[in-house]
């Protein structure tokens, strides 16, 4: 039997997700038609734009609904240059989709630094807000490889004195750990469905209080006016019953940690619990981001002589579905940005990460620890060979 630990790349939908979607999608009105099928969908469109606003402590009225997190980030940073805001600070391990629109503006990008265990650096941060123009400040709120969680209300507290905007990418947080817009005190907020149990191709832009977006798909005045199109009805109702499930079984996905920490401990040479750190190994894996606070659904590790594509070859045919730190092109692996930014150059080609979700169990985390700990050594033995021979 495989076992799916993947939910940071895409979660497994939830049977509740799909139940409500086949409804909506035997019942798909138009939700801007005044029959009855279009009354019963806006007011499904409404139902889920109340469950999203809930999952992170904001009005029903400031969630946007979109495409995904890749649209919505793009909404959310011309936005607050719509805003006046003349340059951007981007965090270094920032996902592509932000890093790139931020690029696309043609304003100013400066990048964030962050330390050795992937948290931004905050005096960087205060340097950075000091300089000319105000800035739109990305964040991400844990990273979507290490899962390495940022101190987004000290970042909050900076950018306001400052006269900034702070953007968060929650797509990776939220349902794993609290996500509250106005407790992180950002300006904009993001969702991505598929993340939480709910399909893809639906996100949502959230805004602060006071702050307003600006169309970037132009026509009809759907999402009140600020994005055009006929509503993926379906779509987001999935993404509202998500929401939902993932706030109900926040206790139980925030307890998960235990099972991840116990893995650690089971891998050769990696490194131990914060209580017995001095142990780490040289040689073997490294926990990357194990200094910071994590996710709890996420594993993220690198050894420097077995490169990400090599070991995910190995797991699946084991029946194990995980992803790489890096993605593979052309046969080539690159780096990962996320290990990259922490200085770790020689095992940026070697990181793979590990990563629950709703349906995932303990013995999952036990199986991957038992495959991988095996067909590491398996490895290990043929390099061992092929040296001897080569000598």
């Amino acid at each position: 039997m495989s076992i799916y630990l993947d939910y940071n790349a895409s979660g497994l939908v939830r049977p509740e997700v799909q139940e409500a979607m086949a409804k909506a999608l035997a019942d798909n009105g138009n939700p801007s038609a005044v029959h009855a099928a279009g009354r019963r969908a806006r007011a499904r469109v409404e139902t889920a734009r109340a469950q999203v606003a809930e999952l992170v402590g904001a009005d029903p009225t400031a969630v946007i609904f979109s495409s995904g997190g890749t649209e919505s980030n793009a909404q959310a940073i011309l936005s607050a240059l719509a805003a006046g805001c003349e340059r951007l600070i981007v965090c270094a391990t920032e996902h592509p989709c932000v890093a790139e629109a931020a690029i696309a503006s043609g304003k100013p990008v400066a990048m964030l630094p962050v330390d050795e265990h992937g948290v931004v650096r905050l005096d960087t941060l205060r340097e950075l807000l000091a300089k000319p123009g105000k800035a739109v400040v990305a964040i991400h709120h844990a990273n979507n490889e290490s899962g390495a969680i940022q101190p987004i209300e000290e970042a909050a507290r900076l950018t306001r004195s400052a006269g900034g905007w702070l953007h968060v990418d929650a797509i990776q947080s939220a349902g794993k750990i609290p996500v509250d817009i106005r407790m992180l005190m950002a300006d904009s907020l993001t969702l991505s469905a598929h993340k939480l149990g709910g399909p893809q191709g639906v996100g949502a832009l959230v805004m602060a209080e006071g702050r307003e977006a600006v169309r970037i798909v132009h026509g009809a005045g759907q999402e009140r006016g600020l994005r055009a199109g006929t509503e993926n009805v379906p779509g987001i109702t999935g993404f509202g019953v998500s929401a939902e499930c993932a706030a109900r079984d926040l206790n139980a996905a925030t307890a998960s940690v235990h099972w991840r920490d116990s893995l650690v401990d089971s891998l050769p040479h990696a490194a131990w619990r914060d209580v017995a750190q001095a142990k780490v190994k040289a040689a073997g894996a490294t926990i990357i981001g194990e200094g910071a606070p994590r996710l709890p659904n996420t594993l993220f590790m690198a050894v420097p002589d077995w490169e990400s594509p090599q070991q995910l070859i190995a797991l699946d045919l084991l029946g194990l579905m995980v992803s790489a730190g890096s993605a593979c092109s052309s046969g080539k692996t690159k780096p990962s940005r996320a290990i990259l930014a922490t200085g770790r150059v020689a095992l940026a080609t070697g990181g793979i990460r590990i990563s629950g979700g709703w349906g995932t169990v303990e013995s999952d985390w036990i199986r991957f620890a038992d495959a991988w700990v095996g067909a590491y050594a398996k490895y290990r033995e043929r390099l061992a060979a092929r040296a001897k021979e080569v000598a």
